[in-house]
């Protein structure tokens, strides 16, 4: 968790997956757009808990913060959300053999 001692950081190299480059892009594009910020970003993922915070990867917790606030900023709304994740997931089942 932020703040926390959690030993040295591993600075090699790391191929982002296309997923996490989305993600980084479209933390970008809605801090350009005045509508989140780096520190509420930073909040966000503070208020995943150390349970989520230790299970997520680094990008899954920038989806989890950024998918939060834009929920408590009403950008958003759940039943929104819930529809498109379920046309996302028909649209692959659709697409498997």
């Amino acid at each position: 968790m932020g703040g926390l001692e959690a030993g040295p950081v591993n600075r090699d190299g790391h191929d982002h997956a296309p997923w996490e480059k989305r993600v980084d892009a479209l933390m970008v594009l809605l801090g350009r757009q005045g509508i989140l910020t780096v520190d509420e970003l930073r909040r966000g993922i503070e208020e995943l808990g150390a349970d989520a915070y230790d299970r997520y990867s680094y990008y899954e917790r920038w989806m989890a913060s950024m998918t939060n606030l834009l929920l408590e900023k009403r950008i958003i709304e759940v039943d929104e959300l819930g529809e498109r994740m379920a046309e996302i997931e028909t649209g692959r089942r659709e697409a498997l053999p």
